[in-house]
């Protein structure tokens, strides 16, 4: 499931994760497992709010690495296709 994160448009991070999950352009979102909850736990609110489902992924740095950057990150969402 993290291929498409390297694959295709992604937001990382929470705000840009929010905005597009806000704005129906998400299709999926992942959550570092070891993130802090205040910091997930309203993104997996607004998810579900939103009916886009939530992958959990076991560390931050692995997400991050898989988003392509050079540190860890809570949470990102693989985008729609335009």
């Amino acid at each position: 499931m993290l291929s498409v994160l390297q694959q295709g448009p992604r937001a990382v991070g929470v705000k840009q994760s929010q905005r597009a999950v806000s704005a129906g352009k998400a299709k999926l979102a992942f959550v570092a497992k070891d993130a802090e909850d205040h910091v997930t736990r309203p993104f997996i609110a607004l998810c579900q709010q939103q009916s886009v489902p939530v992958e959990n992924v076991p560390t931050m740095a692995q997400l991050g690495a898989v988003c392509g950057i050079h540190v860890g990150c809570a949470v990102a969402v693989a985008l729609l296709e335009e």
